[in-house]
């Protein structure tokens, strides 16, 4: 299937590994041009060079000012912008009660905030061409909360009610906004927690979020699409 990305410009937030690197070399396969962010430069340099046309922007997506800096890359360099696929690191650990208001603050800033920044700063361009793709990743928790991970299940579960919002706003524009909500993935991060069990192929879900983001998906607007192998036990 020809998925219709050749030449479009995606930018892909903490790209550098996991599951953002396993977008990005998705969506460089179907021969996106990307902008790739992350906070750790040399290990972002390294992945730009195994792609065929990526640049590096470094930087933390926490930051209010980087998301503009992204689209601005992406104009300088192409002139125009087309995907956008939003990704942070996830909080740590806590009890519902256990967490304190910083905590929570941050972790809306990372998890909720700096995918809606991204999208603001993209949107004026994607409304002028008339096409575009907006795609979160976030977790299985926006579906099902996680015990003991208070902080992801408030912060994403915000992105899910926007990413809705937001997609409604932008549909008879031909912009997509969608998210991507995945299980447990075999990527270094879970590795180092030592989780056992059946777990997903980064690879594999990167295919998902680049069909996400191309032509043939243009009326699946508004979804979180679980990418979880099934754990998720609820029927809506």
């Amino acid at each position: 299937m020809d998925l219709g990305l050749r030449d479009r410009v995606a930018i892909v937030t903490a790209a550098s590994k996991g599951l953002g690197r396993a977008s990005a070399e998705a969506l460089a396969a179907e021969g996106a041009r990307l902008v790739l962010n992350a906070r750790d430069e040399r290990a972002l340099t390294r992945l730009a060079a195994s792609l065929p046309d990526a640049i590096v922007v470094p930087g933390d997506i926490t930051d209010p000012a980087v998301p503009a800096q992204l689209v601005d890359a992406a104009l300088r360099r192409w002139g125009r912008v087309d995907v956008v696929v939003g990704n942070a690191g996830g909080p740590p650990t806590g009890s519902a009660l256990e967490v304190d208001d910083e905590q929570v603050l941050a972790a809306v800033n990372a998890n909720l905030l700096s995918s809606v920044r991204l999208a603001r700063a993209a949107v004026p361009h994607l409304r002028e061409q008339q096409w575009g793709r907006i795609c979160f990743i976030a977790s299985a928790s926006v579906r099902q909360p996680i015990r003991d991970l208070t902080l992801s299940n408030i912060a994403r579960t915000g992105l899910w009610a926007w990413t809705k919002t937001a997609a409604q706003d932008l549909a008879e524009e031909c912009i997509t906004v969608n998210l991507v909500a995945p299980g447990l993935h075999a990527t270094d991060r879970l590795l180092e927690r030592g989780v056992t069990g059946r777990t997903g192929d980064p690879a594999d879900f990167g295919k998902v979020v680049a069909f996400l983001c191309s032509e043939p998906a243009a009326f699946v607007n508004g979804i979180a699409m679980g990418v979880d192998g099934g754990a998720v036990s609820g029927l809506l």
